[in-house]
């Protein structure tokens, strides 16, 4: 799951993006709406959490963009303000959902996975192949009822592919979803995972690799 977070307090920002890559999501971090749009126009999100009361360009006007240019990304808006007013306008302009500051970061985290499940078609709770469980909300993969001991880049490949429901899914959108816009394009990192994790997944195997396509399960 990749994430954009656009604060225009740095240290509230990058305090949010760190717990949500704890939590396994790759995070990218705009200090301003011009810089969001800018991010928004070359990489996929799967949700944008954004601050309404941005300097300069406003979080509704960001907002308004991203609905209008058909971005897929899902809006989590948060303000200061908390009033029904504030929340029925938020909603009004585009955005999916809305979290009034301060807020609790355990609630951030599942209101942004709640979102993620509303893509479409949207996903189940828990992801299911064979005797394969992934669990998002709880960080928790077991296979044959015995958990799996998976880094976050692990488990984030994992849970792409099992999205994606026997599809194929490139070496790029791997490196796209699962990482941060600081990840080398020509870096061997989306295969040196997908490598770990067949080891940990164990036999029989799950991962298929598609030659000069990608990979699926």
């Amino acid at each position: 799951m990749r994430v954009l977070v656009v604060e225009d307090h740095e240290e509230l920002a990058h305090t949010v993006a760190t717990g949500l890559r704890r939590e396994g999501m790759a995070v990218d971090v705009a200090l301003d709406g011009e810089t969001a749009l800018d991010r928004a126009s070359v990489n996929r999100y799967d949700v944008v959490v954004l601050d309404r009361d941005l300097p300069g360009l406003h979080g509704d006007e960001v907002c308004r963009t991203l609905v209008r240019t058909g971005d897929p990304a899902r809006v989590l808006m948060l303000t200061a303000a908390g009033t029904i007013d504030d929340r029925v306008s938020g909603l009004g302009i585009g955005a999916d959902d809305y979290l009034p500051k301060p807020f609790a970061f355990a609630e951030l985290v599942a209101r942004i996975r709640a979102l993620t499940r509303r893509a479409h078609p949207a996903l189940p709770p828990v992801l299911v192949h064979g005797d394969l469980r992934l669990d998002p909300a709880s960080r928790v993969a077991t296979r044959a009822g015995l958990r799996l001991s998976l880094s976050p880049k692990e488990f984030a490949v994992l849970e792409l592919l099992l999205a994606a429901g026997g599809a194929v899914v490139s070496a790029e959108e791997l490196l796209e979803r699962c990482w941060d816009e600081f990840a080398d394009p020509f870096t061997q990192t989306v295969k040196v995972t997908v490598s770990r994790l067949r080891r940990k997944l164990g036999d029989p195997p799950l991962i298929e690799t598609v030659p000069q396509a990608g990979y699926r399960i």
